[in-house]
């Protein structure tokens, strides 16, 4: 058995429940958050109607690394997946400190949403404190993941299927607003004919509109982490990438344009968003109840990007305990083939999480810090570890093969490289520099005492 066949090995035992169209729908819903629905006005506000310009370099991106993680993951499907891989093919310390950042950033997060989804409940019943709804949110969610695999990929499915739903009909009704059909036609004025045209904030804006819309598509790495639960992930993966790619495509650069023609982007864009803009295109086509049905659509979009970090959070941590680089329990399968004892654990931090973004706003801003650095050096080292999978496995006898290699892994480390250095230099984004880098000397320096240790008790039972 090789060192490779040996780190993959050490995972075995996880039940494979997940079938492709689950994976499908999975990959999608980790790649449309509340981001589109909320989010996008931030980054229309930067960019004006170029925003497509912006969304399409950041959709490209995340296409170049999810291709370059599935090919691995398709030759060595691993629960700790682009950990394993860095470990792998890069060295240890790069395993042990991509899994622990995505871990932390994801349980960042996950609380982050469990008060937003707390916050929607308050459109319905604003009578019951925002702390109540998101405790039980995530406890149904922590709940759901320490059980079958099976049940999660049925829940994160149907999830996934509303969130696409209210894309398909927004498509559908904005497209016909702006053509005209059965009504005055909005046109395409409001692309070209405001104030500084198509891209009023010139390239700077449409590079700060690409800032914005690379965090819309963290997540969608979750496709890669389903190999190890996958019956077949030599035929699943690829096909579900594919469809994937061509429907992601679809929602965002279709769905923004429409957005930005059918509503002048000078209402769109704003740092603070009081109202989604997807509820302007309903409220026009007469869709009652367009606001609450917007709500739930943003709700369940919330729940739904809980549920997937969910799932991630405990595979990493399971991942680590198998490595030997966290305490051994959290290595340990129920009976349903899921990684129990890391799922609870991450759910007590993740409520930690949410109740520091509820009562500490600003210590909840540096914790976020650690996210946004810490999803983007993740990404980087996907693209790094690809390169060296390469060296060693060439690409003749690979399953799936990513196109245009090494050219398109380089072109998106460079671009990925580049939003760093702009979050550094920019006073919105300039905290997940002042804790990111802070986090990784913390992480090796744990590493490189766990090493020490390590080395000692090999000699003391020498």
């Amino acid at each position: 058995m090789t060192d490779e066949d040996a780190i993959i090995e050490r995972e075995a035992g996880l039940s494979k429940g997940l079938t492709r169209a689950q994976i499908t729908m999975m990959g999608l819903g980790g790649a449309i958050g509340t981001g589109l629905f909320m989010g996008s006005s931030i980054a229309i506000g930067y960019a004006g109607p170029a925003v497509v310009i912006s969304y399409a370099i950041a959709a490209f991106i995340a296409v170049i690394m999810v291709f370059s993680l599935s090919e691995m993951a398709v030759m060595h499907p691993a629960a700790g997946s682009f950990g394993v891989y860095a470990e792998t093919y890069l060295n240890p310390w790069a395993g042990y400190a991509v899994r622990y950042t995505y871990w932390a950033c994801q349980v960042v997060a996950i609380g982050g949403e469990a008060v937003a989804a707390g916050t929607y409940m308050g459109f319905w019943l604003p009578g019951v404190p925002v702390w109540i709804w998101s405790l039980g949110f995530a406890l149904g969610i922590v709940f759901l993941n320490s059980r079958s695999v099976k049940n999660f990929g049925t829940i994160e499915y149907w999830f996934a299927l509303i969130k696409v739903t209210a894309i398909i009909l927004f498509i559908i009704l904005g497209g016909a607003a702006i053509l005209g059909v059965a009504q005055p036609a909005v046109g395409f004025h409001n692309l070209t004919g405001l104030p500084g045209g198509f891209a009023p904030h010139g390239l700077k804006g449409i590079w700060m509109g690409t800032m914005m819309g690379i965090f819309s598509f963290i997540g969608v790495e979750l496709i890669a982490v389903t190999a190890a639960e996958t019956p077949d992930p030599k035929t699943a993966i690829p096909a579900a990438l594919r469809s994937m790619t061509a429907r992601l495509g679809l929602f965002y650069l279709v769905g923004l344009t429409i957005l930005v023609s059918f509503v002048p982007w000078t209402q769109v864009g704003a740092k603070v968003v009081s109202e989604s803009p997807f509820v302007k295109v309903f409220e026009y086509a007469h869709v009652p109840y367009a606001a609450a049905i917007m709500n739930f659509v943003v709700l369940t979009a919330a729940l739904s990007s809980m549920n997937a970090n969910t799932y991630l959070t405990g595979r990493m941590l399971f991942s680590l305990a198998r490595g030997n680089y966290a305490p051994r329990q959290f290595g340990v399968l129920n009976k349903a083939g899921a990684p129990a004892p890391a799922v609870l654990f991450s759910g007590g931090v993740i409520l930690a999480c949410a109740m520091v973004s509820r009562l500490t706003p600003l210590a909840y801003n540096y914790l976020f810090g650690v996210a946004l650095f810490g999803a983007l050096f993740v990404w980087i080292v996907i693209l790094a570890s690809h390169l060296a999978f390469r060296r060693r496995h060439g690409a003749e006898a690979l399953p799936l093969r990513m196109p245009f290699f090494p050219g398109l892994q380089i072109v998106g480390l460079i671009l990925i490289g580049a939003i760093l250095v702009t979050m550094g230099l920019s006073p919105d984004f300039r905290v997940s520099w002042i804790v990111g880098l802070p986090w990784l000397l913390l992480l090796t320096a744990a590493y490189f005492l766990w090493k020490r240790r390590q080395a000692a008790r090999a000699a003391i039972g020498s």
